[in-house]
């Protein structure tokens, strides 16, 4: 389902830069999934889906959380980036719908990651 947009990241140096670290991978495996999810989930509807974000582009930190890595790898880091890869209008909320693809997509990446 994201075979193009994780073609289309791949192209991109800054994007292609961001992996997990081993910290990361020892979080997941000791939170599991559906607990990474419901962190994604979390961060999304607070940080990334409200109409008006105040520090737009500076909300997610480059480190510190699988999630946070995963959002700047598949560009779902700030309404700005997603604006620019995922083409969602900026300066909306974010649908469910929407809300729901950011998720799948960072949790895709993140199994990815995992291998």
């Amino acid at each position: 389902m994201y075979e193009k947009v994780f073609e289309k990241l791949a192209k991109s140096d800054f994007r292609s830069r961001f992996k997990l670290k081993s910290n990361d991978l020892l979080y997941i495996e000791k939170k599991g999934f559906d607990t990474i999810k419901q962190h994604a989930r979390d961060f999304v509807s607070k940080r990334i889906a409200p109409e008006y974000i105040p520090n737009d582009g500076r909300q997610t930190p480059t480190k510190g959380h699988p999630v946070f890595v995963a959002q700047h790898a598949t560009a779902t880091c700030c309404r700005g980036c997603i604006n620019k890869w995922h083409k969602f209008p900026k300066n909306v909320c974010l649908t469910e719908k929407q809300q729901e693809y950011i998720v799948d997509l960072i949790m895709e990446w993140i199994k990815r990651q995992v291998g």
